[in-house]
């Protein structure tokens, strides 16, 4: 799936797709929202989500790796560094 193509879909073919072809690869938290960023092949999709009503507010895909920056501090990276 191309970023173009996942752009053009509705909202619950999003959620499929990011659901079953997206891979989760961050969390993050903000008061009344959950973030979830989901891998594809060639593009990431960042999802909001809200913590009372439990539904996906808004579906941001993009390809610029600046947007990925709240999601690094999060990563663990000391494992990387022992022998």
């Amino acid at each position: 799936m191309k970023l173009s193509d996942f752009i053009i879909l509705g909202e619950e073919e999003k959620k499929s797709a990011v659901l079953h072809r997206g891979v989760l690869i961050g969390k993050r938290l903000a008061p009344g929202t959950i973030f979830f960023l989901f891998q594809f092949d060639h593009f990431y999709v960042e999802t909001s989500c809200n913590t009372e009503s439990k539904t996906i507010s808004r579906y941001l895909a993009f390809s610029k790796t600046a947007l990925l920056e709240p999601y690094l501090e999060t990563i663990a990276i000391e494992k990387l560094f022992r022998s």
